[in-house]
This record gives structure tokens, sequence and C-alpha cells, in this order.
């Protein structure tokens, strides 16, 4: 069977990119199923692309088997794209959801509602055995809400309305956010691609 290695240990990734593989019968590998010697990949990047693209490339250098990374993050107008590449880290390394988002609520106070405009950006990067690397970016646009409300979802959906919605991605079920998360615009995009492709496999 062939087989694809995920550049994640993140396992709600992995079950949603395996799902996606199972269609074309292509067995889906995590960087879970690694013993302790591989070295994790330093995103020494400035951008979502080359974050996703050093993960991939590298990941596939090593192992040698097509490598599927991603890398994604809020990008806030207002604070001019922040937090950006540094979505999970913003209040500094090993800084948890919350502190991101009281970080974001602080510098955005006093910031009408009209001028919060955000996205969410997913890059998925695919890096195949022949040295050629396909990348796919998805959106989620929206706003900033005024207060953080919701109890679903992670990192900053609690203060993330979704454009179309009245509510916050951490009101949404669970359902309704995974079908227009910048993920899923991203994976869609890439399924497009695999109906065309998946003899480079």
């Amino acid at each position: 069977m062939k087989q694809i290695m995920i550049a994640t240990k993140n396992k709600g990734k992995i079950r949603e990119f395996r799902n996606l593989f199972a269609t074309y019968n292509i067995d889906v590998l995590s960087l879970l199923d690694l013993d302790s010697t591989f070295s994790d990949i330093e995103e020494t990047g400035t951008t979502f692309l080359e974050n996703a693209q050093l993960k991939a490339q590298q990941t596939s250098e090593q192992l040698h088997m097509p490598v599927l990374a991603d890398d994604s993050g809020l990008v806030i107008d207002a604070l001019n794209g922040r937090p950006g590449i540094y979505s999970a880290r913003y209040a500094g390394e090993g800084a948890a959801d919350q502190d991101n988002i009281d970080l974001v609520m602080k510098e955005l106070d006093g910031v009408p509602l009209i001028n919060r405009s955000a996205r969410f950006v997913c890059v998925l990067a695919l890096s195949l055995v022949n040295g050629q690397t396909i990348f796919r970016k998805g959106y989620c646009e929206g706003k900033i809400a005024l207060m953080q409300l919701g109890n679903h979802g992670f990192g900053y959906d609690p203060i993330f309305i979704p454009d179309g919605y009245e509510e916050t991605m951490a009101e949404l079920s669970p359902t309704i956010k995974n079908s227009i998360s910048h993920r899923r615009d991203a994976i869609n995009q890439l399924e497009t691609w695999l109906n065309k492709n998946i003899h480079l496999f």
C-alpha cells in the first residue's frame, strides 16, 4: 500500500488527513509513529508557505517518502498581519491559548468591530519523492469579536467571527466549523489536485 507522512503530532489533523487519503488507498503515518531519534524541523520561515515547505521538504528528504505539512494561523489587519506565523506562541513560548487571546484583545482594545477584519490562513505543502512540492492555500475570512464567547474549538476560535455568521467559531458546532475552516478550504483544493495526480505517489 502507498504511504504518506503527515508532518504533525496533532491527532485531530492526523484523523482529518487519514480520512482524505483513505479514499485513494494511501496509508497515513504521522510524527507520532517515528522514534525519538527523528529531530523536529525548526520553523525558521517568515511566511506560512515557507514554514510548511521547510517541514514537508526536510521531512521527506529524511524519510524518503511523500510528506504533507501545514502551517496556519490568524492574520489581523488592524495589527498589520499579526499574530501571523507566531499565532501559537504570540504571548511567548509555551503560552496557553488564553494568553494569546488576552494579548490580541488587549492590542485591539478600542478598535471598533468594523475595523477588526481578520482571517485564518492554512498553507499545505506536499513534498513528493521526485523532489516536487505542491502548495495549496486555504482561507476563512471574518473579524475579531468584541468579547470572547463559546466553548467549542481551540486557539483563537472564541474571538473569531467568520463571515456570514453572528457567532464566534467557538459557538458554532464542530460540523459547521470544520466545513468552513481554512484547513477544509485547503484540503478541498488538495483533493482536486489528487484526483488528477494520484499517479505521482
